[in-house]
């Protein structure tokens, strides 16, 4: 071979595992590949969010949400982990990677017929979403097992994850094959989630556990964060066009530009203040919890985006709601993100600071004060520029003083 020409054929090697220590290790061509597909699933969940929080269906379209967030996050953490330790780019692992890309648009079509379901009240219809999961499982578990061969030292790990994931699949086919209503799905379903929950934590248990590298996992939750806030840009731009369809390009106009990018960037900048790769780098037991959380975060920045697509349905005179639920759509999932932000940060550093308690009561007043706005009479462009100082206010609190004593981390 000639002198700095490279091989480009992926031949199969040993899945014996990454090195957790691994310098400058960032997510691959083949990772970003797979995280395209789930932002076409976050773009269908926001959607019939949006939809059904302007037509006033907030307990149908908080169930649907839930349940589709979980199913968007939980497919993507699974793959993302087993990458993180055991992706040897070879031609296998890229081929079963893009039987579980079908998987995950299988499951993206599914989203739209399961929050029509919930919305009519009838039995609980993910049976497309379930044939989605499926798919990726199989491919998923086909992974594990390979692993399990390939890497001895980790097979009690690896099995256990293939067990596990296999006893909840059978448990989601057995869900929509006896049709249960949706109150009787949701309490079978929370059995099965717990089940989902509880193999990693089973698995990790044994032999020192999978070797994720902490730095990687880290990028690839914050890339995934990063597909979520494109939801506030399309609700952004939702926003921004109806003002304009309707008044021109008026102040109102700006302010809901400013409104909108300004409440997606705020997010941004407060999400990357917690110092995830360093503190997980040097305390691998607090991964578990830091995961778990990290969905729920993920899935309060698609319910912004979504809040503000619905606040365009209000300005364009779509919407079945009053003012200041449309303020409340935006405020609500805004105020949760930076909550669970707070609290990531204390479980990551175990130090609780008077600050971060003043900042999330600061930020709950503000949204407070722009339903109160609202209520008012006053625009709906100003509330929600009003909501982009709840956010704002910890990123100059952290900015000012927050890092100094981010350098720490308890033991």
């Amino acid at each position: 071979m000639e002198p700095g020409v490279h091989s480009v054929r992926h031949e199969p090697r040993p899945m014996g595992g990454r090195n957790p220590d691994e310098a400058h290790r960032v997510a691959t061509p083949l990772e970003l590949l797979f995280d395209l597909t789930f932002a076409t699933s976050f773009s269908l969940a926001a959607s019939r969010l949006a939809d059904a929080l302007a037509g006033g269906h907030f307990t149908a379209a908080l169930l649907s949400f839930a349940f589709a967030s979980f199913a968007i996050c939980w497919a993507w953490l699974k793959f993302s982990w087993f990458s993180s330790a055991y992706d040897t780019d070879d031609w296998i692992f890229r081929l079963v990677t893009m039987v579980q890309m079908v998987g995950v648009l299988v499951l993206a079509i599914g989203l739209p017929r399961m929050f029509a379901s919930i919305e009519r009240g009838q039995h609980l219809d993910n049976s497309v979403m379930v044939l989605g999961y499926v798919i990726m499982r199989v491919a998923l578990v086909f992974q594990w097992l390979r692993a399990a061969k390939e890497d001895p030292a980790r097979r009690r790990v690896c099995l256990t994850y293939a067990a596990t994931i296999s006893i909840a699949q059978v448990g989601w086919v057995v869900q929509i094959a006896i049709r249960l209503s949706t109150p009787a799905a949701f309490l079978f379903g929370a059995i099965l989630v717990l089940i989902e929950m509880t193999g990693p934590l089973l698995a990790e248990r044994h032999a020192g556990g999978t070797p994720w590298h902490a730095h990687h996992i880290a990028e690839r939750y914050s890339l995934f964060a990063i597909i979520a806030l494109g939801e506030g840009v399309v609700g952004t731009v939702a926003a921004l066009s109806a003002v304009i369809d309707r008044q021109g390009w008026t102040l109102d106009a700006v302010l809901v530009g400013v409104a909108g990018m300004g409440l997606t960037f705020s997010m941004w900048w407060v999400y990357y203040l917690v110092p995830s790769g360093e503190i997980l780098r040097q305390h691998r037991d607090r991964a578990s919890i830091w995961g778990y959380v990290q969905m729920s975060i993920v899935a309060s920045i698609v319910a912004t985006g979504a809040g503000l697509h619905a606040a365009a349905f209000f300005i364009e005179q779509k919407a079945h709601i009053a003012a200041v639920a449309v303020i409340l759509a935006v405020a609500v999932p805004l105020v949760i993100f930076l909550a669970l932000l707070h609290a990531l940060y204390y479980l990551l550093l175990r130090r609780f600071h008077s600050m971060d308690a003043w900042l999330l009561i600061s930020s709950a007043g503000i949204a407070t004060l722009a339903a109160i706005a609202a209520v008012s009479g006053i625009s709906t462009a100003a509330c929600l520029v009003l909501l982009v100082f709840a956010p704002a206010i910890t990123v100059a609190a952290y900015e000012l003083r927050g890092y100094r004593r981010a350098a720490t981390v308890e033991d």
